[in-house]
Protein backbone atom coordinates (compact mmCIF):
# COMPACT_ATOMS: atom_id res chain seq x y z
CA UNK A 1 0.00 0.00 0.00
CA UNK A 2 1.15 3.50 -0.82
CA UNK A 3 -0.23 6.20 1.21
CA UNK A 4 0.59 10.47 0.63
CA UNK A 5 0.84 12.41 2.97
CA UNK A 6 0.25 16.56 2.98
CA UNK A 7 -0.22 18.78 5.69
CA UNK A 8 -0.61 22.89 6.00
CA UNK A 9 -1.68 23.51 2.68
CA UNK A 10 -3.46 26.83 3.60
CA UNK A 11 -5.37 27.16 0.50
CA UNK A 12 -8.44 29.33 1.24
CA UNK A 13 -9.49 30.35 -1.72
CA UNK A 14 -11.29 27.73 -3.49
CA UNK A 15 -10.32 29.14 -6.73
CA UNK A 16 -6.23 28.28 -5.60
CA UNK A 17 -4.84 24.89 -7.19
CA UNK A 18 -2.62 22.73 -5.43
CA UNK A 19 0.75 22.75 -7.02
CA UNK A 20 1.32 20.24 -9.96
CA UNK A 21 4.47 18.35 -7.98
CA UNK A 22 1.57 17.39 -5.61
CA UNK A 23 -0.16 15.54 -8.31
CA UNK A 24 3.13 13.92 -10.13
CA UNK A 25 4.71 13.11 -6.32
CA UNK A 26 1.15 11.09 -5.30
CA UNK A 27 0.56 9.65 -8.97
CA UNK A 28 -0.31 5.76 -7.94
CA UNK A 29 -1.29 6.34 -4.33
CA UNK A 30 -3.77 3.91 -2.67
CA UNK A 31 -4.55 6.61 -0.20
CA UNK A 32 -4.34 10.57 0.47
CA UNK A 33 -4.11 11.82 4.07
CA UNK A 34 -4.10 15.52 4.85
CA UNK A 35 -3.13 15.90 8.35
CA UNK A 36 -4.59 19.75 8.90
CA UNK A 37 -4.38 23.30 7.49
CA UNK A 38 -6.56 22.89 4.86
CA UNK A 39 -8.30 26.13 5.73
CA UNK A 40 -10.65 25.53 2.78
CA UNK A 41 -12.55 21.74 2.24
CA UNK A 42 -12.15 22.40 -1.48
CA UNK A 43 -8.65 20.93 -0.71
CA UNK A 44 -10.23 17.23 -0.17
CA UNK A 45 -12.50 17.53 -3.84
CA UNK A 46 -9.09 18.46 -5.58
CA UNK A 47 -6.74 15.88 -3.31
CA UNK A 48 -10.00 12.81 -4.35
CA UNK A 49 -9.23 14.08 -8.04
CA UNK A 50 -6.02 12.49 -7.41
CA UNK A 51 -7.24 9.67 -5.35
CA UNK A 52 -10.54 8.73 -4.66
CA UNK A 53 -9.51 7.67 -1.27
CA UNK A 54 -8.96 10.78 1.16
CA UNK A 55 -8.28 11.17 4.92
CA UNK A 56 -8.07 13.84 7.15
CA UNK A 57 -7.83 15.74 10.54
CA UNK A 58 -8.34 19.33 11.14
CA UNK A 59 -5.69 21.37 12.22
CA UNK A 60 -5.07 24.95 14.52
CA UNK A 61 -5.59 27.18 11.10
CA UNK A 62 -8.66 25.49 9.92
CA UNK A 63 -12.32 27.19 10.24
CA UNK A 64 -15.33 25.77 11.82
CA UNK A 65 -16.62 24.19 8.58
CA UNK A 66 -13.44 22.31 8.09
CA UNK A 67 -13.88 21.50 12.16
CA UNK A 68 -17.63 20.45 11.71
CA UNK A 69 -16.03 17.87 8.91
CA UNK A 70 -13.04 16.64 9.96
CA UNK A 71 -12.14 15.68 13.69
CA UNK A 72 -8.73 16.68 15.64
CA UNK A 73 -7.56 13.16 16.06
CA UNK A 74 -7.69 10.32 13.83
CA UNK A 75 -6.61 6.47 13.99
CA UNK A 76 -6.68 4.57 10.52
CA UNK A 77 -6.13 1.07 9.75
CA UNK A 78 -3.44 0.22 6.96
CA UNK A 79 -2.61 -3.30 6.57
CA UNK A 80 -1.74 -5.26 10.01
CA UNK A 81 -0.97 -1.61 10.84
CA UNK A 82 -2.48 1.15 12.83
CA UNK A 83 -1.28 5.24 11.96
CA UNK A 84 -2.28 7.77 14.36
CA UNK A 85 -3.00 10.79 12.61
CA UNK A 86 -3.09 14.87 14.22
CA UNK A 87 -1.98 17.94 13.12
CA UNK A 88 -0.01 19.01 16.35
CA UNK A 89 -0.30 22.14 18.44
CA UNK A 90 1.74 24.25 20.07
CA UNK A 91 5.74 25.02 19.79
CA UNK A 92 7.60 22.89 16.97
CA UNK A 93 10.27 21.71 18.86
CA UNK A 94 7.61 19.86 21.38
CA UNK A 95 5.57 17.98 18.33
CA UNK A 96 6.68 14.68 18.77
CA UNK A 97 6.07 14.68 22.75
CA UNK A 98 2.64 16.23 22.09
CA UNK A 99 1.99 14.38 19.35
CA UNK A 100 2.93 11.12 21.59
CA UNK A 101 0.68 12.29 24.25
CA UNK A 102 -2.20 12.17 22.03
CA UNK A 103 -1.63 8.56 21.46
CA UNK A 104 -0.47 7.42 24.42
CA UNK A 105 -3.06 4.91 25.21
CA UNK A 106 -4.01 4.00 21.60
CA UNK A 107 -0.84 1.07 20.59
CA UNK A 108 -0.35 2.72 16.84
CA UNK A 109 2.79 2.00 14.77
CA UNK A 110 3.02 5.71 12.91
CA UNK A 111 1.88 8.89 14.15
CA UNK A 112 1.62 11.53 11.21
CA UNK A 113 1.63 14.95 12.46
CA UNK A 114 1.80 18.21 10.66
CA UNK A 115 1.80 21.76 11.95
CA UNK A 116 6.23 22.88 11.72
CA UNK A 117 5.67 22.94 7.79
CA UNK A 118 9.16 20.82 8.79
CA UNK A 119 9.35 17.23 6.82
CA UNK A 120 10.29 14.64 9.22
CA UNK A 121 10.48 10.80 8.85
CA UNK A 122 11.97 9.45 12.11
CA UNK A 123 11.81 5.56 14.39
CA UNK A 124 11.79 6.02 17.94
CA UNK A 125 10.97 3.83 20.79
CA UNK A 126 9.63 1.44 17.73
CA UNK A 127 7.22 4.10 16.42
CA UNK A 128 7.81 6.12 12.94
CA UNK A 129 7.01 9.74 13.49
CA UNK A 130 6.17 11.47 10.25
CA UNK A 131 5.37 14.70 9.29
CA UNK A 132 5.09 15.54 5.64
CA UNK A 133 5.93 19.31 5.57
CA UNK A 134 4.14 21.87 3.59
CA UNK A 135 4.02 22.34 0.11
CA UNK A 136 2.91 25.50 0.13
CA UNK A 137 4.80 27.32 2.76
CA UNK A 138 8.58 26.74 3.89
CA UNK A 139 8.62 29.09 7.00
CA UNK A 140 10.30 26.87 9.02
CA UNK A 141 11.42 24.68 6.80
CA UNK A 142 14.57 24.40 3.71
CA UNK A 143 11.91 23.41 0.86
CA UNK A 144 8.68 22.50 0.15
CA UNK A 145 7.58 18.61 0.80
CA UNK A 146 4.63 16.07 0.85
CA UNK A 147 5.48 12.54 2.06
CA UNK A 148 4.87 8.89 1.09
CA UNK A 149 4.39 6.15 3.36
CA UNK A 150 4.67 2.24 2.03
CA UNK A 151 3.70 -0.39 3.48
CA UNK A 152 4.38 -4.06 3.34
CA UNK A 153 5.51 -6.17 5.81
CA UNK A 154 6.95 -3.21 7.36
CA UNK A 155 6.34 0.76 7.21
CA UNK A 156 8.85 3.48 5.16
CA UNK A 157 8.25 7.08 5.02
CA UNK A 158 10.06 9.20 3.00
CA UNK A 159 10.05 13.10 2.22
CA UNK A 160 9.18 14.56 -1.31
CA UNK A 161 10.53 17.68 -1.76
CA UNK A 162 8.56 19.51 -4.55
Amino acid sequence: MKIGVISDTHISDKSQELPEKIKEAFRGVDMIIHVGDLVNLSVIDKLKKICPDVRGVCGNMDPDEVRKNLREKEIITAGKFRLGVTHGIGAPANLIDVATETFKNDRVDVIIFGHSHNGLSLVKNGILYFNPGSPTDKIYAKANSVGIIEINDRIEGKIVEI
